[in-house]
């Protein structure tokens, strides 16, 4: 299948320069020229996304998000995923992205942290609701594209810096994978690209300090997905958005997003089409930020390993770089909100040891002020560590330590630079669709959830997403009712 195009084939006004390669490259790639390995990986991916949505649609915090966004929007034709309601296209992509994110179980890519099945699976269902019909082909090569897209901003901003100054960094550079991904679908030419991405990049934002106790931390990809929806929109039809936004010295993205830590355009650019940064995404398999599975999987393997109980521990010691100690610790006060302790590294480190899981029912009201959790917490230390943990590892990665001492003076280490699902460890593909269906199980029929499975993994074949927008939208019961 062809890219779709606009009827004009316009140029980027630098076609040399990082915004111009990008554009041209967005404008002009095919399904075909995306290697079969990644577009099964992408399809992949897109399951993951959509368990994490249903899963999320009818959490607390959702339902309040649904009421909130509803009596500003209203009404619409666009819906949302889990309800069996409508609202307008912007309101649900705020919505659909929000549920995605809405229980730290999506992807993220560890290089440059951000949760890209929220930004363009949102993007994308709303942007096909106000398009003609949309084959199951387009869908995932806009998907791919707006992977590539918001991982390859995100390595030129060099992410992790984002997170240790504060920045959500997700929803910073996440608005350019939305944006790639609906331009993708509306057929944009590259000088319609070179707009989005400038109307993208001046709609960034998303503050860090909300992943203490704000409901907000939740739906900041969901407004990125909104933005890169509109920037999408505006640049089709005719809106000039911020020409050679990632170069422009004053105001450019990375000038003004990066000061401080030298950003690097060409990262942008260098291996389009030939390094497919989609297959480095990470899929979870515990309910918490992505930084903190390193820990949590040394915890698991060090109880099992030794037949640990509960009690045979004294304390613990977690050892963790600099992006990490400031995105994943603080001292904890009792009792956490889930969205502190999704954050938390010594309330998932406490958890997983105690319980032998991180998973939805490790932050219900209950847990979250467990005795024995925060019995545990007040035996954790965490310092930051800027060496490597092991001299072999070749790649910055998560470098975490995690050390138990025992009550009988037993001392267990164990170092991990990336937990499994990793882009080292990577989940296999029947491990993904095992992570689906636990899910799903939670929160509908196995029929039901099997067709969706069927129609997402079969998406290059399906001539439109009429039926798997209907799967998607018929209302789901909570994961914690």
């Amino acid at each position: 299948m062809s890219a779709p195009t606009q009827a004009t084939h316009r140029r980027p006004t630098d076609p040399a320069g990082p915004t111009g390669r990008l554009a041209a490259w967005l404008a002009g790639t095919t399904l075909e020229q995306i290697p079969a390995p990644v577009r099964e990986r992408a399809a992949h991916l897109v399951l993951d996304g959509l368990a994490c949505a249903l899963v999320g649609a009818q959490l607390p915090w959702s339902r309040t998000a649904v009421t909130a966004v509803l009596a500003l929007e209203g009404a619409g034709d666009v819906p949302l995923i889990g309800w069996g309601r409508t609202t307008g296209a912007p309101a649900a992509a705020v919505l659909n992205g929000t549920f995605v994110q809405g229980f730290e179980l999506d992807d993220y890519y560890p290089a440059a942290p951000l949760h890209s099945a929220s930004l363009v699976l949102p993007a994308l269902l709303s942007t096909a609701a106000l398009i003609p019909s949309v084959s199951g082909a387009e869908f995932l090569r806009a998907t791919v594209l707006g992977c590539e897209t918001g991982t390859r901003v995100g390595l030129a901003l060099h992410g992790p810096e984002m997170l240790s100054r504060g920045w959500h960094s997700g929803s910073v550079f996440g608005t350019h994978a939305a944006a790639a991904a609906a331009g993708a679908l509306r057929g944009l030419d590259a000088a319609a690209f070179e707009d989005a991405l400038g109307l993208a990049a001046t709609q960034s934002a998303g503050l860090m300090a909300a992943q203490y106790e704000a409901m907000s931390k939740r739906m900041h990809h969901g407004l990125a997905a909104r933005s890169g929806l509109y920037a999408a929109g505006l640049a089709q039809g005719g809106y000039t958005g911020i020409k050679r936004v990632f170069e422009r010295p004053y105001g450019g993205f990375l000038a003004t997003f990066g000061e401080g830590h030298r950003p690097d355009p060409d990262r942008i650019a260098t291996g389009l089409g030939e390094t497919w940064n989609t297959e480095q995404i990470a899929v979870k398999l515990h309910a918490a930020m992505g930084g903190l599975h390193p820990a949590i999987d040394a915890a698991l393997a060090l109880s099992a390993g030794h037949g640990l109980a509960p009690g045979d521990i004294e304390s613990v010691r977690i050892e963790v770089p600099d992006a990490l100690y400031h995105h994943g610790w603080w001292p904890p006060e009792r009792p956490l909100t889930a969205i502190g302790a999704q954050m938390n590294i010594a309330y998932a480190t406490a958890v997983a040891l105690l319980d032998g899981h991180v998973r939805p029912e490790q932050f219900t009201p209950a847990r979250l002020d467990a005795d024995d959790v925060w019995q545990l917490i007040g035996r954790t230390e965490v310092t930051q560590v800027d060496e490597q943990q092991e001299p072999s590892w070749d790649r910055p990665g998560y470098n975490t330590r995690l050390t138990l001492i025992l009550r009988d003076g037993t001392v267990l280490t164990r170092a991990l630079n990336q937990p499994h699902g990793g882009p080292d460890d990577p989940l296999t593909l029947d491990e993904i669709r095992a992570k689906y269906r636990a899910l799903t199980a939670r929160v509908m029929a196995p029929g039901r959830a099997a067709e969706i499975e069927r129609l997402v993994l079969g998406l290059e074949a399906q001539p439109d997403l009429a039926r798997l927008v209907e799967l998607l939208a018929a209302p789901v019961r909570g994961a914690l009712d």
